[in-house]
């Protein structure tokens, strides 16, 4: 005797076929679900298909010349074009990235936090966040009660929150970490408001 394994029902003709039990690679909501080819339609044969790839490139060779001199003007323009914005980009992280007022960094081998004119800038391992002064809401700093950890607290007006630990070398780094951060904050965060 001859047993099938899995379902014996088949959706009906019309009916669209979804769901898991028919397409195991099926997500709801993030799979759209596969669309049937009608009986009539017929898949075409390689020669056809490379038949129809010819006439395609043929044609499109008769025209290249005359957009290969076009499209290459245009590919100088805009490369002339990008190296004018770079260097114009460069001369004003140049002129911004050295103002005169305080700037606040502490690190250790993992963490990264950088206060200064743009913002406040944290970074875990290979994970960055960058937030402006507009942006923030309060700035909280922690020490610990035993250890060396520092730790800075964003938060966003969104209620949002992002801390980050410093492991700093020794606890006197935490007396000047603290006079620095708040340097900077007294210098930008009130302006922002």
């Amino acid at each position: 005797m001859e047993q099938r394994i899995g379902s014996s029902s088949q959706p009906l003709k019309g009916e669209p076929v979804t769901g898991a039990g028919f397409d195991p690679a099926f997500i709801p909501g993030l799979t759209s679900p596969v669309k049937e080819e009608p009986e009539d339609a017929k898949p075409e044969t390689d020669d056809e298909a490379e038949t129809a790839a010819a006439a395609e490139t043929a044609e499109a060779d008769a025209e290249a010349p005359e957009q290969d001199a076009a499209a290459e003007d245009e590919d100088e323009d805009e490369a002339d074009a990008d190296a004018g914005a770079e260097k114009a980009d460069d001369a004003e992280e140049a002129d911004e990235g050295a103002p005169d007022g305080p700037v606040f960094e502490a690190a250790d081998r993992r963490a990264r936090i950088v206060a200064d004119h743009k913002g406040v800038r944290l970074a875990l391992d290979d994970q960055e966040c960058e937030f402006r002064w507009d942006e923030i809401g309060a700035v909280e700093t922690e020490t610990a009660r035993f250890g060396k950890r520092f730790t800075v607290t964003v938060h966003t007006p969104d209620r949002r929150w992002y801390p980050i630990e410093i492991e700093a070398k020794a606890r006197s780094d935490f007396k000047r970490w603290d006079e620095e951060l708040d340097a900077v904050l007294d210098a930008y965060f009130e302006d922002a408001e």
